[in-house]
This record gives C-alpha cells, structure tokens and sequence, in this order.
C-alpha cells in the first residue's frame, strides 16, 4: 500500500509518482487497497486547512447558478428572446448557468454517469489497458493529465475520449461504456448547436455564427470519478482553474463538491436533478472580447463518494495543421471596445496553454494587444518595489 509520512525530511517526490503511475490503478487502486493516509504526492502546500474560502468553512455559501429553461424554445412569443437574454445575463455575469428541460432523456443521463461508474469500478487488469500519458490517443484514462508537471496532484481518475471531429473507430472505447457513449455523442452535439445558437444570439450576432466559425467542431469527453478521500482537507478532487474550450457542457451526480468563483467568493453549487451544467471558457471570453466570461471553478475532495461527472467540451481543432485564427469577433470590436487579445491559431493557444500551465491559461500576458493594460496588480507593485529597491544601490552595482 502506498503511503507517505507527512513529515518525512526524505521524501523523493519524483519517485513516489512514479511508482504511484506504474501501478496504473489510479486513486481509485489506493482505495481499494485500504489507504488510511494520503500519499504526499496528492498534499497540497496551499491546502483546504488555510482556505478560508473553501467549503470547509463557514464562508461558503449553496446557490443556485442561473437556471435557464430550454422547453419553450420553439414556442411562439416572446420565448426564445426571453431565453436569449438570460443566457446573456449568465454568460456576462457568471460564466455559468444550469438549462434543464433540455430533450435529452433522463434514462440517458443515469445510463451515461453509469457507464463512465462502471468503467472505473471494473477489474482493475482490464482498466489498465487504458492508462496511458500519450495524449495523441483518442481514447485514454489516467490519474491527472498533467501529473508529472504540476505541484498539485488532484484526487480524481480521468477517462479521455475525443470524440470529434473525425470519425471514432467505435472498438476504441471501452467495451463496458460503448454503447452508451455512442449515444450520448449523438444528444450532445444537437445540445451544443442548441447552445451556440444562443450564444451567438446573446452576442446580438446570427444564430449560425458560433457554428460557423468551428465552435463546436471539436468534443472532448472527460469522465471523472472521484473516490472517497481519506483526508479530504488536505488536498483538491479537481484544483481551482478555467477551461480553455469555447462550452462546457458538464453531467454530474448528486454527490456535489462543485464550486465556482463569483463577485470574490467561492460558492458551492447544488446539483440539479436532470440538468446540465454550463460553463463558458476562456476561448469564448477571448472570442467575444470579454463580452462573456469564464469563471473559475473547482471541486473539492470529500470522505463521501464516489462522485462521478461527465463533461463534454466544444472546442476547435487543435492539430497543427489547423490554420484558422481566433480572436476577438470583428462585430463585437468598436472604437470604445477595442480588441483586447491577439488573433491566434487554435495549435498555437493549445501549445501555449502547456507552457503557462493550463489551470492559469487565461492570465497569460502573451494573449494580449496591450500588455501593460492587462497585466496582474501584483506584476507591477513586484516592479515597483525592484525599481525602489535598485533606485537605492550604487549605479554599477545594477549595470
């Protein structure tokens, strides 16, 4: 069994994730095998214990994100302009909203959750056929796509799958999750065209222009489960971050643990029976020159579980061979609203995102126009001090 004194002066942190990945049993192996203590690999040196601001403590609060109903859409009326503004609110003041009454059959949601339950829960030999860290494949599953890059190793397993665009050869999914991926796929991709229609109306832009700039070409399934954690307040089931995909469209169960960032507070996010979780990325906020947001979210560990979710994220091709720019769209650019970001290629964002570090994408400085205008506070009370600090030494001692 593989655990870690705290404290050990010791410790070779490299080591311990590589005998924790050749396992290929994931979290999910260290709980089968009884784990009391958790690995230092998975301790956060900013955990839960000093964040006032997570659900351990007494600052945060349940609410309900905005619920938008999607079952008077095609009614006659006022319906689709009263759908449109409130997507619009959401998007420009949360970045996240919930849509229910949404045609795809609550059987296919409990089927789906299922299926992504049951492959983490199989024999443990035939999962690891799956666990890989080449993110070339299609289909993959592992414990932390960046695992060996990151401070923070989360608490969670991960089932990849890219979906589209190209044709999925369907033998390379998972036996036991086949069928019901296959099906899924086919009520996803008429909610996503649902959801950029609304988007591009929200922009005040034509119905088809999301689509038609490639928004939805590209989905990416992730399928997470969350064991039950020893010690959940030292670490993250899923660490603070941003997607960098234009939509997320995220199924989750009822166990909770979601949270999402809003007016500097962290808020807890009551699951909703039977309805998706939407939430705008950064390459929506990039697209639409900040018109829309994409709020941070996060999901803590918990002795409760495990928690399964399924998310699904629109997104453009990202082979190199892709050479369509995204930047701000020109009819949402004026004089008083300048572009804020540069025009980019999809690969080049990708590539970008893997240098600074995915969770922290959107604070780049490379992504903007004006980067004196754009630049963190704190970068310029760090160069204040190291202009009062050097203003004080003998001039060739700064030459």
């Amino acid at each position: 069994m593989m655990e870690a004194d705290h404290e050990d002066g010791s410790y070779d942190r490299n080591k311990e994730l590589k005998l924790f990945d050749e396992t290929k049993a994931g979290v999910k192996g260290l709980v089968d095998a009884g784990l009391t203590k958790l690995p230092k690999i998975f301790v956060h040196d900013n955990h839960k214990v000093n964040d006032s601001s997570s659900s351990s403590s007494s600052s945060a609060t349940n609410v309900s994100i905005p619920v938008i109903d999607l079952g008077s859409l095609h009614e006659e009326g006022n319906s689709r302009h009263e759908i449109v503004q409130k997507v619009k609110d959401a998007g420009e003041k949360w970045g996240f909203f919930q849509v229910v009454n949404h045609k795809i059959p609550q059987s296919i949601l409990d089927e789906m959750l299922d299926g992504v339950r049951k492959f983490h829960e199989q024999d443990a030999e035939v999962k690891k056929e799956f666990y890989s860290r080449d993110i070339t494949k299609r289909v993959f599953y592992n414990t932390n796509f960046n695992f060996y890059t990151t401070s923070e190793v989360n608490w969670r397993d991960t089932l990849y799958c890219l979906l589209a665009p190209g044709p999925l050869d369907p033998h390379q999914l998972p036996s036991i999750c086949r069928d019901v991926i296959i099906e899924y796929l086919d009520h996803i991709k008429k909610l996503a065209l649902t959801l950029l229609e609304l988007l591009s109306e929200a922009l005040g832009l034509e119905g088809n222009y999301l689509k038609d700039i490639d928004c939805g070409e590209g989905i990416f399934m992730v399928g997470n489960y969350y064991p039950p954690c020893p010690e959940p307040e030292l670490t993250w089931g899923l660490s603070a971050h941003t997607d960098m995909g234009f939509v997320t469209i995220l199924l989750q169960d009822q166990v909770g643990g979601l949270q999402v960032f809003h007016e500097n507070q962290w808020f807890d996010i009551t699951p909703f029976p039977g309805a998706f979780i939407i939430n705008l990325g950064d390459m929506m906020q990039l697209i639409t020159n900040d018109k829309f947001m994409s709020a941070k979210h996060r999901v803590v560990a918990q002795k409760v579980g495990p928690r399964v979710s399924v998310s699904c994220s629109l997104r453009q091709h990202v082979q190199d061979e892709c050479l369509r720019m995204y930047g701000p769209i020109k009819e949402l650019v004026t004089k008083e609203n300048p572009p804020i970001y540069k025009e980019m290629k999809m690969p080049d964002l990708v590539k970008l995102s893997e240098k600074f570090n995915i969770y922290n994408f959107k604070n780049s400085h490379v992504l903007y126009l004006n980067k004196s205008k754009y630049l963190p506070l704190n970068f310029f009370r760090l160069t204040i001090i190291i202009i009062g600090f050097c203003s004080r030494l003998p001039i060739r001692k700064i030459i």
